[in-house]
């Protein structure tokens, strides 16, 4: 009899993990930090794939802007899968999840000239901002915890939407 070359782990219908929340409170949380992971992670591709393939006179201070908005945006998916895993949410950040739930714009092929991939952020990140502010009410009741997350979030995505903004001429 041959031995197998791995095992499959069973899929779970129920959590793992409980939660103090109701269950009502936890599935519009769980949504709404979903919705934040795959932002955060396709904002991070999108900004390391600008870091890569931009060109033009402002590529040096632009380079280094678009490192900052991955680290923070990489930060911050970590913080939203923890806090969604603390309440009993499996995080779903597999790359086919975030292609399939995507809402950012996305950058063409090869290089790209620095004042397009500041109005390109620019774009990104508003959206983002605007899906955040949706969150952020929508969690007001059911969890306050995760709604000071997405508070701060939104904040560090505002600082960085500024930035970007202020590049436009």
């Amino acid at each position: 009899m041959a031995t197998p070359t791995h095992t499959t782990r069973p899929t779970h219908t129920t959590p793992v993990i409980t939660s103090t929340l109701p269950e009502t409170s936890r599935q519009i949380t769980g949504i709404a930090l979903e919705g934040a992971l795959v932002d955060l992670l396709d904002l991070s591709l999108l900004a390391k794939q600008a870091h890569w393939t931009i060109v033009g006179p402002r590529f040096r201070s632009l380079h280094l802007q678009l490192d900052e908005i991955v680290t923070m945006a990489r930060s911050y998916a970590d913080t939203v899968a923890e806090r969604a895993s603390a309440i009993g949410i499996a995080p779903d950040g597999r790359a086919g999840t975030v292609a399939a739930s995507s809402k950012l714009p996305q950058q063409e092929a090869g290089w790209t000239a620095d004042d397009d991939v500041v109005s390109l952020l620019v774009e990104a990140l508003g959206g983002i901002i605007e899906r955040m502010r949706e969150r952020i009410a929508a969690t007001d009741k059911p969890d306050p915890v995760t709604q000071d997350l997405f508070i701060a979030l939104t904040a560090e995505l505002e600082k960085q939407h500024w930035m970007f903004q202020a590049e436009n001429r």
